[in-house]
């Protein structure tokens, strides 16, 4: 008779462990539970985000990690636009120093005739830029920045909490309108002696 009882208690334990699966709880001794779910939720109060220490212990700490969420898409939509600034700034001051050239040899062939422009057309189109070291690093650091925080908001994503879901969404949706609210197209395209225009240098 008790072997049994014994299987059966155990299959009682065993399913009330499978039944709570989905949600995993993590606390001390008479503290708080940390309700972490890998299925879709809407967990507010005690809900565990990353680490142990993010813990929500009330409504108002719930609203400003929502806050902090959309803020923290915003920023990345934010790193985005500054590594595409960069890089533009790199391309002007590249052709900065390309038309600094240009009118020097420009200037040292006023004794040639009108017609001979081949030499000034040699010099006028555009080199290929390639950034120096330190450019490169800068770059680098940008991007591995948007890599960080990419990952961050994706590893926020995965506990699957729809409030957090939505702030992401609205993030993304605020960081694109602020930081990608921009001219579309080259308003300054390369225009050759000869009058043909021809697209700007890349920087690759």
């Amino acid at each position: 008779m008790d072997m049994p009882m014994s299987s059966t208690g155990t299959a009682t334990a065993s399913a009330a462990m499978a039944s709570s699966t989905h949600t995993m709880s993590m606390g001390g001794m008479g503290g708080n539970t940390c309700k972490i779910s890998m299925l879709w939720n809407w967990n507010t109060i005690d809900a565990c985000f990353i680490a142990q220490s993010w813990q929500i212990t009330s409504r108002g700490a719930f609203a400003g990690s929502c806050i902090g969420v959309v803020l923290l898409v915003i920023s990345l939509e934010m790193l985005r636009r500054a590594a595409k600034e960069y890089d533009r700034y790199l391309v002007r001051q590249h052709r900065a120093n390309h038309h600094q050239q240009y009118n020097k040899i420009e200037s040292s062939l006023t004794s040639q005739s009108a017609q001979d422009v081949s030499p000034i057309r040699s010099v006028e189109a555009p080199t290929p830029f390639r950034p120096k070291l330190w450019q490169q690093i800068i770059r680098s650091i940008l991007y591995v920045l948007q890599f960080g925080v990419g990952y961050f908001v994706m590893l926020l994503a995965m506990y699957y909490n729809g409030y957090f879901i939505i702030c992401i969404l609205i993030g993304a949706f605020l960081g694109s309108f602020i930081f990608n609210w921009e001219a579309i197209g080259d308003p300054n395209p390369t225009v050759r002696p000869g009058g043909t225009m021809e697209a700007p240098a890349c920087c690759g």
